[in-house]
């Protein structure tokens, strides 16, 4: 089928974004990166990150090239077309690998030029590592759109029907969650052994300020915060991104022979708005960036939000007349009648879900707030009420998000049907590029203030790096609830393709093969968590007990004249990581597999099972762990209790710190990999849905 002039502008749209980020770069490397001690500990953690991720990389492509062989072999039977899904799916992986090691590649460069312009001011800190994440969120959506445009293009000039060129490319998707979900599973077990090793070691035990070059772990914890909240991070939106783009091409497809018998309408509108709409976003997310500035002694957060908050305004406004220029006004199947002002409103539902579960997280992490405050408040007697507190935080965080997607679902199905999810979804990840800016602002931030604490700077350099740091917890918990929000209606939207796909009307959960699979699904997230949680802790017991050594026979090492051994503790986190994030990752893989040719009942059921379950487990760790991290911080800067000032070094803060470390896997490892685990299941139900059919 020919198609429109306007597919040929949907790769150019990632090719600015990656342009863009180029030139953003550039403007950071030319940025002075400080003190010669500076720039040494920039390239250990430099040197440390881009090793475990040619380690990761070694190990995935093994995985890569197993799949799409099997991809190819079991495709064999359609005619020309058994190679190139094999191919969607190398090429997805190879997209997402890449986005995830360019941003991070970026951040290791910005964290030491954001440190040395901390010693000058706040605003121009703010701007180099708010310029680095900048560059992370367009690396993704711009090779997101860029490798999805062009296989579009591909497949439509081998002549196939749309709804195979469709199927095709529902590849690409698979490739973008598997990936997604190790380098998460693998960066989070990294940089959470090194994290909760260093604190516990270093903080607990040996009473030695956080950061502190004494601690072996600290260059460990570094790296850790590029290979798990900038790579890891990035490679978890890439396939949020791509998912909510190629759901709703599947259910776009339905509209085609309608199309086709209105006068004026391209039968291809409906495939082509979520290129579209991805396309204006990136764009609408690099002019939202021009708005990220702050005076000296503001407030960074305000910045930010205004930065986000403009870019989903201006979305806002685009999309009606991308929305009315492209869609008939009404068209009907069967007894639901469409229009395009429906489709409009299922997008504007979309964004404001994305603000509104983006606010109630703020409310619940945020150092300013109560639930932070009633943590810090209970660590005065000790850690267990500081992390029986934080519990509470975290579940009943769950609510209101909740409330918030359900009225989303509802509203967009209620306007535009099952497209309207999927619109919904895109319409929550469209600014995509400028969230994940802000997102991966924090780890540059974080790393920023460990630089600043090694390298021995003045205090008032700590303090702004801090300043930052703190607000990056929360854009970081903001950035995660967002990610679980779309994964949700972009599960939602691939749950209805792959009934479209499997002939499955509906799905009745009295049927106890139903049931069956909706009790496994609802598991699987318990299951998953509790073997990336237990990988993080092995792994930090390991790391606390090689500091412990460090400490005991290196003389000189605790009076600060001799150097620990940060390589140690580095291949300690990597060796960890790497070794245990296979068996999660073969469980995400293997059960929708195994249950959709036992039942594709069965895998309705699971399906609805891991989504329901996964959405509610992955909100109450990412917002607990949040809290009780920025209880910690706001203990550290200063809190009077009762008459009483507690502050780094007291009782209070030594439980904070306990219940930080809880956190750590709950927000860093098992929380933000459960949104991939529930799209990833969804995708390949997808993928294996016409032999199961």
């Amino acid at each position: 089928m020919n198609v429109p002039w306007i597919t040929y502008l949907i790769p150019l749209a990632g090719a600015i974004a990656l342009a863009y980020a180029y030139t953003r770069t550039q403007w950071i490397v030319r940025q002075p990166s400080g003190t010669p001690r500076m720039v040494e500990i920039a390239n250990a953690i430099r040197e440390g990150a881009l090793a475990f991720l040619k380690r990761e990389y070694r190990v995935l492509a093994i995985f890569v090239v197993a799949v799409a062989l099997l991809l190819a072999l079991a495709n064999s039977g359609q005619r020309d077309s058994s190679s190139m899904i094999a191919f969607s799916f190398a090429l997805g992986a190879l997209c997402s690998a890449a986005a995830g090691f360019f941003g991070m590649r970026v951040a290791t460069q910005a964290n030491v030029r954001t440190t040395e312009a901390a010693r000058t001011g706040l605003s121009q800190a703010l701007n180099v590592a708010f310029s680095g994440g900048l560059v992370m969120g367009l690396c993704v959506v711009g090779l997101g759109l860029l490798g999805l445009g062009l296989l579009f293009l591909l497949y439509n000039a081998f002549g196939w029907s749309p709804a195979k060129v469709v199927n095709v490319i529902s590849g690409f998707s698979l490739g973008a969650s598997s990936i997604a979900l190790f380098a998460r599973v693998g960066g989070g077990i990294y940089t959470k052994a090194a994290d909760v090793g260093a604190d516990l070691a270093g903080k607990v035990y040996e009473g030695i300020p956080e950061d502190d070059p004494r601690n072996p772990a600290t260059i460990a914890d570094n790296v850790g915060d590029n290979v798990g909240d900038v790579a890891g991070m990035g490679a978890d939106l890439f396939e949020s991104y791509v998912g909510a783009i190629v759901g709703t091409l599947v259910l776009g497809v339905s509209f085609i022979p309608v199309f086709r018998r209105i006068p004026d309408a391209d039968p291809l509108s409906a495939i082509l708005l979520p290129f579209v709409l991805a396309g204006v976003g990136i764009l609408v997310s690099i002019a939202g960036s021009f708005f990220v500035k702050v005076k000296e002694g503001g407030n960074p957060q305000k910045a930010l939000n205004i930065g986000v908050f403009g870019a989903s305004i201006l979305m806002a406004i685009l999309s009606y007349f991308i929305i009315v220029g492209m869609l008939p006004d009404e068209w009907r199947i069967g007894r639901v009648q469409y229009t395009d002002y429906g489709v409009y409103l299922a997008v504007i539902i979309g964004l404001a879900a994305g603000i509104f579960i983006g606010l109630i997280t703020e409310y619940y992490t945020s150092i300013h707030n109560k639930p932070t405050l009633r943590i810090a408040e209970q660590s005065v007697t000790g850690p267990a009420t500081n992390i029986i507190e934080g519990l509470g935080v975290g579940m009943l965080s769950t609510g209101l998000p909740v409330i918030v997607l359900s009225i989303g679902i509802i509203g967009a199905h209620h306007f535009a049907g099952l497209y309207g999810i999927g619109i919904a979804a895109l319409g929550m990840l469209s600014v995509t590029g400028i969230q994940l800016a802000v997102d991966a602002y924090g780890p540059i931030s974080d790393n920023s203030g460990g630089i600043a604490q090694m390298a021995q700077l003045p205090p008032e350099v700590r303090e702004r790096t801090d300043k930052l740091d703190a607000v990056g917890n929360t854009t970081a918990a903001i950035g995660k609830g967002f990610a679980i929000g779309s994964a949700a209606l972009t599960a939602l939207a691939l749950f209805a393709a792959f009934m479209q796909q499997a002939h499955l009307r509906s799905i009745n959960i009295a049927d106890p093969v139903v049931m069956a699979g909706l009790l496994l699904g609802a598991a699987l997230p318990f299951v998953f968590s509790a073997l990336a949680m237990g990988a993080v802790g092995r792994a930090a017991g390991e790391m606390v007990q090689e500091v412990g050594r460090q400490f005991r026979e290196i003389a000189g090492l605790r009076e600060g004249k001799a150097r620990a051994d940060y390589a140690r503790c580095v291949d300690i986190s990597t060796r960890a990581a790497i070794r245990r994030m296979i068996l999660p990752g073969l469980l995400a893989v293997t059960t929708p597999v195994v249950i959709g040719f036992i039942s594709k009942n069965m895998l309705g059921g699971l399906l609805a099972g891991v989504t329901a379950s996964g959405v509610l487990m992955a909100i109450f760790q990412a917002n607990a762990g949040g809290a009780w991290d920025n209880a910690k911080k706001r203990i550290e800067g200063g809190i009077e209790i009762n008459g009483v000032t507690y502050k780094k070094g007291t009782d209070a803060h030594k439980a904070a710190v306990v219940g930080d470390t809880v956190g750590d896997p709950l927000k860093d490892t098992s929380g933000p990999s459960l949104n991939i685990l529930i799209k990833l299941i969804a995708v390949i139900s997808l993928i294996i849905a016409p032999w199961i059919a």
